[in-house]
C-alpha cells in the first residue's frame, strides 16, 4: 500500500505553523485529562455531542451548558439542546446518565489502565459512546495512540487511494483502519492524536479539538 503522497502532505504541514497549532491542541489534552472528576465529565459530554455532528456547532453548544452539566435535568438539558438547533436531543439522557461514571473515569485514569482497556469500558458501559466517540474522548484528555476514525479521515484516505471506506464501520474494520493509521504515524514520527489533528486540517482547514 502506498502511503509516500499522504506522509508527503503531512511532512509539509508538519514543517509549517500548523505543527505549532498541533503541539498547543495536545497540551491542552494532557491538561484536561490531569484535571479532576468534574472536568473530565465535561469532556465526555462534548464528545457525545459530537457525534454525527458539526464539531464547531457541537463546541458552541458545549459552551453554553458546560457550567450546568452536572446538575442540570434530562427534561431541561434536552429543551436546550432543541433551541440550539442540536439534531438529537435525545441525547440529553445519555449526558444525564454518564454521570454516574465520573469517578469511575477517574479513577481508570489514576490506575493508568491501558488504551485498549479504557476504550473497551467506556463502550461497555458509557451510553452514547462507540469506538469514535470513546477514542474521540481518550484523545481529548490525553492518551496519545488510539485513531478517531469519523468521516473526514475516512474521505483522506479514500483520496489517497489508501482505501475504499465499508458502508459500515465495524468494530473489526476500526481496528483494521486504525492499523493502518498508525503505521502512517509511524512513518511520520507522529502519535496518532497528533495524526488525527493533521489530518483534520487537511480536510477543514482547522485545528480543532
Amino acid at each position: 500500500m502506498d502511503y509516500k503522497p499522504l506522509i508527503s502532505e503531512i511532512e509539509r504541514l508538519k514543517n509549517s505553523d500548523v505543527k505549532n497549532k498541533v503541539a498547543e491542541r495536545i497540551l491542552e489534552f494532557k491538561k484536561t485529562g490531569g484535571s479532576g472528576c468534574e472536568e473530565i465529565y465535561k469532556e465526555l459530554c462534548y464528545c457525545i455531542l459530537t457525534a454525527n455532528f458539526s464539531a464547531e456547532r457541537a463546541i458552541r453548544i458545549h459552551q453554553r451548558i458546560c457550567d450546568r452539566l452536572s446538575d442540570i435535568s434530562e427534561d431541561e438539558l434536552e429543551r436546550i439542546l432543541k433551541e440550539n438547533g442540536y439534531r438529537f436531543p435525545f441525547r440529553a439522557g445519555y449526558i444525564v446518565a454518564a454521570r454516574k461514571y465520573k469517578e469511575n473515569i477517574r479513577e481508570l485514569l489514576d490506575k493508568n489502565v491501558s488504551e485498549e482497556e479504557l476504550r473497551e469500558w467506556l463502550t461497555r458501559n458509557v451510553k452514547g459512546l462507540g469506538y469514535k466517540e470513546a477514542s474521540h474522548f481518550m484523545r481529548n484528555i490525553g492518551y496519545s495512540n488510539i485513531a478517531i476514525i469519523d468521516r473526514h479521515i475516512l474521505s483522506i484516505l479514500r483520496r489517497f487511494k489508501i482505501l475504499n471506506p465499508p458502508k459500515t464501520l465495524t468494530k473489526r474494520k476500526y481496528i483494521e483502519i486504525e492499523k493502518i493509521l498508525r503505521e502512517i504515524a509511524c512513518q511520520t514520527n507522529i502519535t496518532l492524536g497528533e495524526l488525527d489533528l493533521y489530518l483534520w486540517y487537511m480536510e477543514t482547514g482547522r485545528v480543532l479539538k
